[in-house]
Order: structure tokens, then C-alpha cells, then sequence
């Protein structure tokens, strides 16, 4: 309460206060509180993140709670915002150099959102303008593709796949098919591998090539897709029998950026298969290496290595 009335006493400030989230029962916790709503636990905040447009989380903990705090944050810091930890009811004094602030009230910084403020200009720049020009340089080859395709076998030119994308929303990615139109038990979801007999005549040589991939380019200018970042895997997929998210704890934080046509893990070989648990620890460690470390340059060094691992079909089938 104290935390909200310092923060609506700020002048022209552009705040804009949604609502609470407490995990403790209804007999301690009011359901108003200095005018804004409780919207329910810690763990319905994550749901209601994903679903809002939150730029901003502010735990209101004592520091000396600890244990508290890192659980809280544990659950938290895979969301695309900014988190906070309000330290204006502290009695413990740092440095001022140590506080950052909204308006008056003093805050400690503990995750920033990974792309932020004018970089999400530079970059969704920077994808369109090189995706259209990706996109014009291969409509002749993709055409040619979709034709071979068309009459390789039976079935659509595209498959389309539900995936989760940006703050784990489902975005729809483009390939083209490559395997024969089949229809799997629910929830049963297999990934290609050497040998597949699933896959078509042509559709060995696109997944090789990576040429299944351009379609993706669509997902590109449609701004559901970046050309750099994690690499969107399908729902469901596993490693040594376990789901992707289950796993690994970190996975859900892929998702603080975009998924991208390529990305740093796939550069480095850790594409194709992921029959191990530790293939796929090891591409979410490089995609959330990717996620801390992201620029421009880096985003263009990457494309450049693209172009060569493509060359080299290094796991890829």
C-alpha cells in the first residue's frame, strides 16, 4: 500500500498500475489495496504477463526475505520485462549509486528485459529490410522449390506448425513439407532423423539444404519471427523421452526474445536431433548465451556463419 501511494504520488509520471498479485490467503491479504485490484497469486501473474502488455514488475518484499525473494524470482525472471525490487520500506542503506528509481521511490535492478527501448526499433529494422531482400533474392529458388515439392508428392506445398514464440505466445511457422502427409496420435510428435521414411523423395535433400527453412522469411515480415534468435521448437517435443520444458528449468526463458530463422546454437552445431538430454541443455544454454550477449554485430556475425554451416549440413536431415 505504501509502495502504490509513493508511486501515484509521483508528478507527470506515466505509470500506469495494473494490479496486485499476493500469494498469501485472502485472510491477510485485502482484496483492494490502495485502490488496485488483487489478481491473484504469483503464479497467475506469470499467466497474466504473457496475456497483458506488462512492461514492469515490482516485488514488494523486504530484501532480508531472501529465501522469498529467490523463490518469487525463480518463477519470474523468464518474462520479457523489466523486474525490480522495491527497497523503499528497507532499513538497509547502499551507496545512492546503488538505487535506481521510479520518479522518487528507490528500486534495485535484478532483470532487465534482453532488447529493449530503441534496439526492438533497430532490430525489427533490421529484420524487414534484410528479410525482403532475402525474400526477393530467393523467390526465384523458392518457387522452384514449391513446384518440386508440388510434384514430388501429394500434399500442400507448406506445412504450417503451431509454435511458441515471443513471451511463449503460439505463432504459426512456415517450411515447406517434407515429409508425406501423415496423421499422428495426439500428442505424439517424433523428430526427423537419418533415415526417416517419412521424409519424400525431395524432402531429405530440402531438409539437408535447409531450404525448408525460407518460408520463414514470411514469419519474418509478419513480425513473428526474428532472422537471429532461438530457434522455435514444436510443442511437445522431447529429449531422451522428457519435454523440452521439463527438461530444463531455463527453457521457458528462451522466450524473452523472438525466435529467430537461425541462432547461435545452430551456428555452433547443436541443431537437428535432440535424442539427449544434453543436446538440448546445451542449445538452450547457447540460445540464452545468445539472449544476454545480444546486438547487431552479433546478429550479423551469426548470419555469416549461417551461410557457412548451411554449406557444411552439419546434423541437419
Amino acid at each position: 500500500e505504501a509502495l502504490i501511494e509513493a508511486l501515484q504520488a509521483q508528478k507527470d509520471s506515466d505509470l500506469d498500475i495494473r494490479g496486485v498479485f499476493d500469494d498469501r490467503s485472502d485472510e491477510r491479504s485485502a482484496p483492494m489495496i490502495a485502490g488496485k485490484p488483487k489478481l491473484g497469486t504469483v503464479d497467475d501473474l506469470v499467466e497474466f504477463a504473457r496475456r497483458t502488455r506488462i512492461d514492469l514488475l515490482l516485488v514488494s518484499l523486504p530484501i532480508s526475505a531472501e529465501a522469498r525473494v529467490l523463490q518469487m524470482l525463480r518463477k519470474l525472471w523468464v518474462l520479457p520485462v523489466d523486474l525490480r525490487l522495491a527497497a523503499h520500506m528497507s532499513r538497509l542503506r547502499f551507496r545512492p549509486r546503488a538505487y535506481s528509481y521510479i520518479g522518487n521511490v528507490p528500486v534495485l535492478d535484478v532483470f532487465d528485459r534482453p532488447i529493449a527501448d530503441w534496439d526492438i526499433v533497430i532490430k525489427a529494422i533490421f529484420d524487414r529490410v534484410l528479410g525482403m531482400l532475402m525474400l526477393i533474392a530467393f523467390a526465384p529458388l523458392m518457387a522452384l522449390v514449391a513446384l518440386a515439392v508440388k510434384l514430388d508428392s501429394r500434399g500442400p506445398v507448406f506445412f504450417k506448425q503451431k509454435r511458441h514464440g515471443f513471451n511463449n505466445q503460439l505463432i504459426e511457422v512456415f517450411k515447406f513439407r517434407t515429409m508425406r502427409v501423415h496423421h499422428p496420435a495426439p500428442g505424439e510428435l517424433v523428430q526427423a532423423r537419418p533415415g526417416d521414411t517419412r521424409l519424400t523423395p525431395i524432402g531429405g535433400f530440402l531438409r539437408s539444404a535447409s531450404l525448408d527453412e525460407l518460408p520463414q522469411l514470411l514469419n519474418v515480415l509478419n513480425g513473428s519471427m526474428s532472422l537471429v534468435g532461438p530457434r522455435p521448437h514444436a510443442n511437445g517435443t522431447r529429449a531422451a523421452n522428457v519435454l523440452f520444458e521439463e527438461a530444463v528449468a531455463e527453457y521457458a526463458a528462451r522466450h524473452r526474445v523472438k525466435p529467430g530463422l537461425t541462432g547461435w546454437a545452430q551456428v555452433n552445431g547443436w541443431r537437428g536431433e535432440t535424442d539427449t538430454l544434453e543436446k538440448i541443455q546445451r542449445r538452450v544454454e547457447h540460445d540464452l548465451f545468445y539472449i544476454e550477449h545480444w546486438s547487431l554485430r552479433f546478429d550479423i556475425k551469426i548470419l555469416f556463419m549461417t551461410a557457412a554451416e548451411v554449406l557444411r549440413r552439419r546434423n541437419a536431415w
